[in-house]
């Protein structure tokens, strides 16, 4: 007879990494296609640059002037269907009550060039949020997620690292792949000590 273990598992915080696509030729395909056309809106979108002088420190975002990419072409839209799926597996697996109800309600691209970064922030009015990778030179930052007990957390001891436990949970980003987390985790982006830019399209679901 097995002994039930005495250590409870309750509150966790799931983030769901993984390949936007399994056909790795497809994935290429559409990935050389979203890099094409996100530097044609990086090129165009003066408007975008201006916002991203004062808000998004050393880089840029369209996220204040062209916020719905997955209603703007064929190659949004087909990110967008390819998320979709994901985010099906990753409501059905926090077990979220939406009844097929969330969408994609905005979409924007990033382009963070070395020296760039993206400070601690969070998604009000949405329920999942996530981020596909473009352009992901090497050493271009991770994503780093804040333990959301964290201030609760007056009197803790750090702990080892073999429990990949303490005040963040760092993923390293993959060219291709897509990160999901709900939308009140805050997170934030290192500094890019690369050579070379990072591209990346993130997204909200209400």
């Amino acid at each position: 007879m097995a002994v039930k273990s005495p250590i409870l598992s309750y509150f966790p915080t799931l983030i769901y990494e993984a390949p936007l696509i399994k056909n790795s030729k497809s994935l290429n395909s559409l990935v050389k296609e979203s890099k094409l056309d996100s530097l044609r809106i990086f090129e165009h979108d003066n408007e975008g640059h201006k916002w991203s002088q004062s808000h998004y420190a050393n880089g840029y975002t369209s996220y204040s002037s062209i916020s719905k990419l997955h209603e703007m072409n064929s190659t949004f839209m087909d990110l967008r269907k390819h998320i979709d799926k994901h985010v099906v597996k990753y409501v059905k697996a926090l077990g979220l009550e939406t009844e097929d109800s969330l969408e994609m309600v905005s979409c924007w691209l990033n382009i963070m060039p070395p020296g760039g970064t993206h400070s601690l922030h969070l998604h009000p009015l949405a329920v999942i949020s996530g981020t596909f990778y473009v352009e992901v030179p090497k050493g271009s930052g991770v994503i780093k997620f804040e333990d959301p007990r964290l201030s609760k957390m007056m009197a803790a001891p750090p702990r080892k690292d073999k429990f990949e436990s303490g005040a963040f949970a760092r993923i390293t980003p993959q060219k291709g792949h897509l990160v999901l987390f709900e939308s009140w985790l805050r997170h934030e982006v290192e500094v890019n000590r690369g050579k070379n830019e990072r591209i990346s399209i993130s997204f909200n679901y209400a």
